[in-house]
């Protein structure tokens, strides 16, 4: 099975975008497949679980922002890295990798989320 790469990068960024802005019940309709595998130990494995968890945050901080700084596609996987940005000015970066079944939906999630700190010794942004 060969994937469409670029499809499916543009794919995760437009479910990640919808669900992350508060329409996670049509991201979930138009992107992902029959199962929705979920490894983030705070949202419930799920279609469901995930539609619940990201409505929920859009009550609870409506105002927030995200960039999607790249995205890398290999196989039946896309990596995302976000950086987002919380009411209240609390910065974070994200590494998503979503998996993809052979008709081009999404059926598995990872992720780890960091904190931007206030320096780096390097000097170099998280981003």
């Amino acid at each position: 099975m060969q994937h469409d790469l670029d499809l499916n990068k543009q794919n995760a960024i437009e479910f990640y975008r919808m669900a992350y802005m508060g329409e996670p019940a049509e991201a979930v309709k138009r992107y992902v497949g029959a199962e929705y595998i979920q490894h983030n130990p705070l949202v419930p494995d799920g279609k469901e679980g995930f539609i619940a968890y990201f409505d929920e945050m859009a009550k609870e901080y409506p105002n927030k922002e995200i960039e999607f700084v790249r995205a890398v596609a290999e196989g039946d996987l896309v990596a995302l890295h976000t950086h987002q940005v919380w009411p209240g000015g609390d910065e974070y970066v994200t590494m998503d990798f979503l998996r993809f079944d052979e008709n081009g939906k999404i059926v598995e999630h990872w992720d780890s989320i960091q904190q931007v700190p206030s320096e780096s010794k390097s000097g170099n942004p998280m981003y």
